[in-house]
């Protein structure tokens, strides 16, 4: 299936999140995908013969980390989208776990495919950014859980870092072209309202609450707040390429529907030399929260 006839979160996922910078790709697996995979299966802590339900499974990074780590374990790989349900199913074919694995497609919040108490662990991975109905996520996370079974969840708060102040945009100081930048913060702002976006509707203590309401007794969270340097982009086209999520333009479709091309020269002159230079700062917060069905 080639890129433009799948769904945007195919797309997002298997090309554009990365600006279609493999170097990048490669750095983000080995420094932060696969340290939060083996974090959120630690968690799980599935052991043998048992069954994992990935929520919002993606790429199955989650779910077929959860298939090497315990090789006598099966896994249900659940997503709204289907090109990326038929991308893992192809994936599991290839590595010969197709007999370990079942397929769903639901959303987070209607998991009414899967019964009562009939998995021993749930796991999700940036999934709750995208889902309203968060409480009704985890009622019926707690739901499918057998007794004793375990949830295990990451998630960024985005609220820590946005929205940015308006001297900044993506941690990079556009003061001397503010007025042309805003151009720009208000697309993405339309399109995803810092007031009202499931991307920006909770944070770590509204985590614990949602896990409390829907019948969770014992909650860990872990909270991980980061203030450094931006991450290092591998050239100013890396840059213009990448998404922020599914949902949003690129930096060059963004420039391209809001700023003319004598704008869009001021902006990227300015703008370029911090970013090819690492002359920012980014703000991140990220949550993994692990609890327990009595």
């Amino acid at each position: 299936m080639t890129e433009s006839k799948q769904d945007i979160w195919a797309q997002w996922l298997l090309h554009r999140r990365f600006g279609g910078d493999s170097e990048r790709m490669k750095s983000a697996l080995t420094d932060f995908l696969y340290p939060v995979r083996d974090k959120v299966l630690n968690h799980a802590g599935l052991r043998e013969n048992e069954t994992l339900l990935d929520v919002g499974c993606g790429d199955g990074l989650i779910a077929f980390g959860a298939l090497e780590k315990v090789p006598t374990s099966r896994v249900i790989f659940s997503d709204i989208s289907q090109d990326l349900l038929d991308h893992s199913q192809s994936l599991a074919r290839e590595m010969q776990v197709s007999d370990r694995c079942d397929f769903l497609r639901a959303s987070a919040d209607d998991l009414s495919a899967a019964a009562d108490e009939s998995v021993d662990a749930v796991t999700t991975r940036s999934v709750l950014i995208y889902v309203s109905a968060k409480q009704k996520a985890f009622d019926e996370f707690f739901r499918v859980l057998k007794p004793k079974g375990r949830l295990s969840i990451f998630e960024p708060i985005n609220r820590f870092g946005w929205p940015e102040p308006r001297p900044l945009f993506s941690g990079y100081d556009i003061t001397p072209i503010m007025e042309i930048a805003d151009k720009v913060k208000d697309l993405y702002h339309r399109l995803q309202r810092p007031d009202s976006d499931p991307m920006l509707d909770f944070d770590e203590r509204d985590l614990i609450v949602f896990a409390e309401r829907a019948g969770f007794k014992k909650i860990h969270l872990e909270l991980i707040v980061e203030v450094k340097p931006p991450d290092v982009i591998a050239n100013w086209e890396t840059f213009l390429h990448m998404a922020g999520n599914p949902k949003i333009p690129t930096l060059e479709e963004a420039m391209s529907q809001t700023l003319t091309p004598d704008e869009a020269e001021r902006f990227t002159a300015h703008l370029r030399p911090l970013v090819e230079s690492r002359q920012g700062t980014a703000r991140s917060a990220l949550a993994y929260l692990w609890a327990v069905k009595n």
